[in-house]
C-alpha cells in the first residue's frame, strides 16, 4: 500500500465482542495485491456499494487483486465467532466465498447500499451483524471455546491432550471443531500458533521496533514453535512465503501508520509474555 491508501482497525462493539475479533476499513488509490492469510474465523466484508459476502475459514493463503479506487469495510470473527453468532456451521463456508444474504438472512438485503450511504459504515456493518443475531438466537459451544483456548501456544497442548482433558474422544473432538470453526482442530492449532507470531511482528512494528529486533529464533519458541526451521516450515505452508520475506511486506506496508492494533491486541491478550 502507498501512503495515500487507508487501513484502520477498530474493536467491535462491546455486544459484538465474544464473536468478532476487529472491524476494518480499507480503501486503494492503486491496484493492489491483498494477501489473504489464514486466521482461524470467517470475515464479513463488503465493497461499499455491492452486497456483502462472507469469506469462510480457510488453512490457506488466498491473493486478490484490489482495483484502485476500492472502499472496503469488514468483521473479522474469532476462530468459531459466525457459528456462534448466527447458529449455523461453519464447515459448510470452509474455502468459501458466499453472498452474505444466503448466511445472514434478510438483516443483509440492500446492506451495501446502506453501508455506502452512512457516515458510519463500521457502525451500519456491525448492526446487520447484530440484526442477524437477534434472529438467530445463537448458543456458544463451550466445548468449543475450551478447544480454542486449549490449542493456544501459550498452554501448547497437543490435541490429544486437549480430547482427553475435556472427555471427549479425537473424533467427536475434530467434528465439533469442524462444525463450530470450520477447522479441524490441528488446523486451527498451526493457524493460533502462527497468528501469535505475527501479532508479536505488528507489536514491535508499532512500537517503531523492526519486526525481527528480538530474533527469529526467539520468536519462534516465544509463539509455540520448535525451532525456527519449524516456524519457516510453517509460514511457508500457511502463506507461501517466508518469515523474512513475510516481515519485510509486513514492515512495507505497516510502516506509514496502518493500524492493525485490534487484532494483534487481542492475541497478545491471550498469550502474556
Amino acid at each position: 500500500m502507498s501512503e495515500t491508501d487507508v487501513y484502520v482497525e477498530r474493536p467491535p462493539l462491546s455486544r459484538l465482542a465474544p464473536y468478532v475479533v476487529s472491524v476494518w476499513r480499507q480503501s486503494t488509490s492503486a491496484p493492489y495485491l491483498q494477501r489473504h492469510l489464514p486466521h482461524g474465523g470467517a470475515e464479513l466484508r463488503c465493497k461499499l456499494g455491492e452486497e456483502p459476502e462472507i469469506v469462510g475459514p480457510s488453512a490457506s493463503p488466498r491473493v486478490e487483486e484490489l482495483p484502485g479506487g476500492t472502499s472496503l469495510v469488514g468483521a473479522r470473527f474469532h476462530p468459531g465467532g459466525l457459528a456462534a453468532l448466527l447458529g449455523r456451521p461453519s464447515d459448510e463456508l470452509t474455502d468459501l466465498r458466499v453472498d452474505a444474504a444466503a448466511v445472514l438472512g434478510p438483516s443483509a438485503d440492500g446492506a451495501g447500499e446502506t453501508i455506502a450511504g452512512s457516515s458510519a459504515p463500521l457502525i451500519e456493518l456491525q448492526e446487520i451483524l447484530l440484526a442477524a443475531r437477534d434472529r438467530a438466537m445463537p448458543v456458544v459451544d463451550p466445548l468449543v471455546s475450551e478447544t480454542v483456548e486449549r490449542l493456544r501456544p501459550r498452554h501448547g497442548e497437543r490435541v490429544a491432550d486437549v480430547s482427553r482433558a475435556l472427555f471427549i474422544s479425537e473424533r467427536q473432538l475434530r467434528r465439533r471443531c469442524e462444525v463450530a470453526v470450520g477447522l479441524s482442530p490441528k488446523a486451527l492449532q498451526r493457524i493460533l500458533r502462527f497468528q501469535t507470531f505475527r501479532a508479536m511482528a505488528q507489536l514491535a512494528i508499532a512500537q517503531g521496533r523492526g519486526p525481527t529486533d528480538d530474533g527469529l529464533a526467539a520468536m519462534a519458541a516465544s509463539a509455540g514453535y520448535a525451532d525456527q526451521s519449524h516456524l519457516t516450515r510453517e509460514c511457508t505452508r500457511l502463506t507461501g512465503t517466508t518469515p523474512a520475506s513475510l516481515l519485510g511486506v509486513a514492515t512495507e506496508r505497516c510502516s506509514c501508520g496502518h493500524d492493525h492494533a485490534a487484532s494483534f491486541a487481542s492475541w497478545l491478550r491471550a498469550h502474556p509474555a
